[in-house]
């Protein structure tokens, strides 16, 4: 995995296609991003989550293209490619298969349902131990062909049917998908969901030892076939310090809050006590097909006397402020007002996150991309995208509201807006100085933050006042130390 910046896109929402991901990736991108974290293609890509449930998770969906086309843009970029772990759809082969010969299937095994978990029941105590992304019990019901009606366990719709990873025709088509993934030129995996995998009775079963060992297991199958792991848990942050110990990247999801926290606080305290102990092997992320994680810097779910890195109050503000700036819609789009898969997530665009304030967005950037990791954008937040109230009300879904669709003349209009073109140049110069391949260094304090990369003959730095929202960028450029405001970077650059 390289230093340099990646972007997150959908193929249909930025292109419309794969082709026409590519050729924005090679035109109006080009020279921008070293590699690109393809989200789901598999049919359909339209599906639940927006396609978060694969019916085939070993083919691309026609309507996108093909794996030559996947081939195509990974000849030029680094591809990461999601390894749906914990589900399949209901519409799958499999899982239709089940439902009508019930035990008699070939896949019968490759299903979990109440039963299979808890085959001498449960106590309500047990039940409410489990933990996961929205409200209820994670089990719906499902009629065989016979008649017969089963709970099949469902951690997030009931279009996501959960599959049993401990069974050995489980790994074999887990497995199978990384070799497709392999042989189309993949270079990473994300494990999507990999934390809700194993389901451990009396537990959580979520992120326990045996989730723990199964993230092992699975690092080595990718391993063996030359594929980096990306490991996507929203959780404790302990714990994304534990899985970091073990797999080649883990996101850094506490960053997004922290950032946000210390812009509209005015306060560097938390981000800085979390940059002392966060995991370096980190992908930093602002902003994904997800929403805003708030989990990830909260007390831990299962021992509140374990405290988190912001506190309750100050997560309970940040979270009214968020929806404060976004002029009320982030609120539309979040929890129980629409139709989220979880709750724990305010679902609204970074920029609209901030206000719409260009000066604090590009401090904001500018604070992800000095933070130590792989900085990956999202493509939306590369256009400092406004929630897409739109098509929030076209479809209910709380996340569409940061998921826009992005035509090519979009895209041409965008790169035209100021702050756009400032956080181009800011991308390019993270690119492109070499003191980012150095030692990083973090001071500060209140409304104050300075982050520095240095190597023995060049310097990069970024100085902060959080109050204002407003950074500078001191950098050595041919033995000459240079300066400018972020929003006037590129034409300090230009000299």
């Amino acid at each position: 995995m390289s230093n340099q910046m990646e972007l997150i896109a959908y193929a249909n929402r930025l292109g419309g296609s794969l082709p026409g991901l590519k050729a924005i990736l090679d035109g109006p991108l080009a020279g921008l991003f070293s590699g690109v974290h393809l989200l789901p293609f598999f049919p359909p890509f339209d599906g639940a989550d927006a396609g978060f449930d694969p019916v085939d998770h070993s083919e691309v969906d026609p309507r996108l293209g093909t794996w030559h086309d996947i081939a195509a843009i990974a000849d030029g970029h680094e591809v990461m490619v999601d390894l749906i772990v914990n589900h399949v759809s209901a519409a799958s082969p499999p899982f239709l298969d089940w439902l009508a010969h019930g035990s008699s299937s070939d896949f019968a095994r490759m299903f979990l349902t109440y039963d299979g978990v808890f085959p001498n029941g449960a106590t309500e105590e047990t039940l409410m131990r489990l933990y996961r992304p929205r409200p209820g019990l994670p089990f719906s019901p499902y009629t065989l062909a016979d008649g017969t009606k089963r709970l099949v366990w469902t951690t997030f719709t009931a279009n996501q049917i959960d599959i049993d990873v401990r069974e050995p025709i489980t790994c074999d088509y887990l497995q199978k998908v990384l070799d497709r993934l392999e042989g189309a030129g993949v270079r990473r995996v994300r494990l999507d969901a990999v934390g809700y995998a194993l389901k451990t009775p009396g537990s959580t079963s979520f992120m326990t030892p045996e989730t723990f060992e199964f993230i092992g297991e699975i690092t080595q199958w990718c391993r063996e076939r030359e594929l980096e792991v990306l490991v996507e848990v929203h959780s404790y942050y302990q714990q994304q310090v534990e899985i970091a110990k073990q797999v080649d990247r883990v996101y850094d999801f506490a960053l997004p809050p922290l950032i946000l926290h210390a812009l509209t606080a005015a306060d560097a305290d938390p981000l800085l006590a979390w940059m002392a102990i966060r995991p370096l092997n980190a992908v930093t992320v602002l902003d994904t097909h997800d929403g805003i994680g708030v989990i990830d810097v909260g007390a831990d779910a299962a021992d509140r006397s374990r405290l988190g890195l912001l506190t309750p109050a100050q997560i309970d503000q940040l979270v009214e402020t968020m929806h404060d700036n976004s002029g009320g819609t982030s609120r539309q789009a979040t929890g129980s007002a629409a139709a989220n898969v979880d709750l724990y997530q305010v679902n609204c665009t970074f920029y609209d996150a901030l206000g719409a304030d260009d000066d604090r967005y590009l401090l904001a950037r500018a604070l992800q991309f000095w933070t130590p990791g792989v900085p990956q954008i999202y493509y939306v937040g590369l256009f400092a995208g406004r929630n897409d109230v739109a098509l929030l009300e076209r479809t209910g879904v709380g996340r569409d509201i940061n998921r826009h669709y992005y035509a090519s003349a979009d895209i041409e209009d965008e790169l035209q807006r100021p702050v756009v073109q400032a956080l181009v140049h800011l991308i390019r110069f993270r690119n492109t100085h070499p003191a980012f391949d150095g030692q990083f260094s973090v001071s500060g304090g209140g409304r104050l933050l300075l982050a520095a990369w240095r190597t023995s003959d060049a310097v990069a730095e970024l100085r902060a006042d959080l109050a204002t929202g407003t950074g500078t960028v001191r950098w050595t450029a041919g033995g000459v130390m240079c300066e400018a405001p972020l929003d006037r970077l590129g034409e300090g650059i230009g000299r």
